[in-house]
């Protein structure tokens, strides 16, 4: 992570509990090189285990992710970075739309007609899956492709 994006992320960190007076013990290991660790194994689809000595031991860095995931700061941490992006881009803050959508199985030509039918959006001739649940999404069209670009426009308004 390169100093200009650290100081766009750092202020969406939350602020460990020592620091708070709350209590406790400074935690061993930088935020910077546990979040370096994480963006890492993301990017390149390793196992923690695979993670290279370069960064903090790969159980810590386990532990951390985890207590992150499991109190909300990474959902929070998502939220606030989306919401910054968003306002960048001149949106709102929240999306406004969603889309619901479940999945359609194209059919067979000895699929019987009475058992099938024609997803217009799609455009298959098939069936929707009815097969598990069906997930509803949150969707909307959004400027930035990527999340390279996400972070480029939340280190621009630095």
């Amino acid at each position: 992570m390169t100093d200009t994006e650290w100081a766009g992320v750092r202020p969406l960190l939350p602020v460990p509990g020592w620091m708070r007076g709350r209590g406790g013990q400074p935690e061993a290991y930088c935020h910077r090189a546990m979040l370096d660790a994480i963006r890492y194994l993301v990017d390149n689809g390793i196992k923690w285990r695979a993670l290279p000595a370069d960064f903090p031991p790969w159980d810590r860095a386990y532990a951390f992710f985890r207590r992150w995931r499991d109190h909300g700061p990474v959902k929070e941490f998502h939220d606030r970075l989306r919401a910054r992006v968003r306002e960048k881009l001149g949106k709102d803050a929240e999306p406004t739309a969603g889309v619901i959508d479940s999945q359609s199985v194209k059919a067979d030509a000895v699929v019987g007609t009475d058992s099938r039918g024609y997803d217009g959006g799609k455009q298959i001739n098939g069936s929707s899956s009815r097969e598990g649940s069906h997930l509803p999404a949150l969707t909307e069209p959004c400027v930035a492709v990527s999340r390279y670009t996400a972070l480029a426009a939340l280190i621009s308004d630095q």
